[in-house]
């Protein structure tokens, strides 16, 4: 039987179709998967995703932990709230999951995990963290929301606990807040601002209906999988696992080789990955006519095949099919892809593809 979260008979008494995901009963869409992903780009939107973990580090030792756990440094979280996006690694070099982590004091900073590595995640870390006694507290009893869209925070300054209101609209992108168990990030998963609101899981359907009072319309998965797809940002299990490396998945980015020192797991490996060169490419993708680019078609350059989708679908914002792609290095601009048993034509280009209400690349 799959998990519910606490919102769901809320979703259902508001219309939502419900289908598995990853182990959980979620809503996909209201009614239109279209509308409410126009209504995160145009005004505001909010999400479910009480399915993810938030996860509570507290010890002495959490920040050298945290620096050996990650493949980004929290050596540079140097004031509290501020957060960091990384993935955590296996000692070859694989993605166990990426996430979210936030420095609230010296010893605690709380991370956000994706619902479907949780198990694993926690085990992982609390093998690791024996070491540096340093306590992993899975947080079961909090719900999360997040509120995306141009005009998402302030119709949700109103709603928050007054001594919490004045701080969260002051944030920062990627910061945070918190007033007792209420916890706000300037974060999320689309490409717009926004924020992810973490709260007592009892409180969770009230704060959910008080937003859509003010005018925060319900979103399912298939507006949050178009939006995060133009947004460039990668969904743990289609564009990364415990197979690729960040440095195969378009996240070279977060891997932090420097300080020298910084003896994180996963570092040898991928210094060796990356010493061998030829490493494939993640790139994005455009296709130039009618079709739908989906996961898993194959890509060619000329007659050599080159690589595989990773993501990809329909881009209500720029009326045409984008996806993700890991090709091999020497794989030219212009290639085709096979839907089907035809061969159409595809363009490479640099993501994003779509962010905050405007188009990032050439039509």
């Amino acid at each position: 039987m799959n998990k519910e979260t606490v919102l769901n008979q809320t979703h259902r008494e508001m219309g939502a179709r419900m289908v598995p995901f990853g182990g959980w009963d979620m809503p996909v869409h209201y009614g239109s998967q279209i509308e409410e992903h126009h209504a995160v780009r145009r005004d505001a939107g909010m999400f479910d995703v009480c399915h993810m973990t938030v996860v509570d580090l507290r010890g002495e030792r959490v920040r050298p932990f945290l620096a050996h756990l990650l493949a980004n440094d929290v050596g540079k979280l140097k004031t509290p709230g501020k957060a960091l996006y990384s993935c955590m690694l296996q000692q070859d070099g694989g993605v166990i999951d990426d996430l979210i982590v936030y420095f609230v004091a010296d010893d605690w900073f709380r991370m956000v995990v994706n619902a479907a590595t949780t198990d694993k995640d926690v085990t992982w870390m609390r093998q690791q963290a024996a070491a540096h006694e340093v306590a992993v507290e899975p947080r079961f009893d909090l719900g999360m929301v997040a509120i995306q869209g141009p005009h998402a925070r302030p119709k949700v300054e109103a709603l928050l606990p007054p001594d919490l209101r004045e701080a969260a609209m002051a944030l920062k992108p990627f910061s945070a807040a918190h007033a007792g168990d209420w916890f706000v990030g300037r974060t999320g998963y689309t490409g717009e601002d926004g924020f992810e609101v973490i709260l007592p899981e009892r409180e969770t359907p009230v704060f959910w209906r008080a937003l859509a009072a003010a005018g925060v319309r319900p979103c399912g998965l298939g507006a949050r999988d178009t939006l995060r797809l133009e947004a460039g940002m990668n969904l743990y299990g289609t564009d990364m696992d415990e197979v690729q490396t960040p440095l195969t998945s378009g996240l070279a980015w977060t891997v932090a080789f420097e300080p020298a020192a910084r003896d994180f797991i996963g570092r040898s490996a991928l210094e060796k990955q990356q010493a061998a060169g030829s490493l494939s490419v993640f790139t994005g993708l455009v296709l130039s006519g009618k079709g739908v680019l989906r996961g898993h078609q194959r890509l060619f350059d000329g007659d050599r095949d080159v690589g595989e989708i990773t993501s990809g679908g329909f881009s209500p914002s720029l009326e045409r099919s984008i996806a993700m792609a890991r090709v091999a290095a020497d794989s030219g601009d212009e290639l085709t892809v096979d839907i089907r048993g035809r061969q159409l034509p595809v363009r490479r280009v640099k993501m994003p593809f779509f962010r905050n209400g405007k188009a990032c690349i050439d039509l």
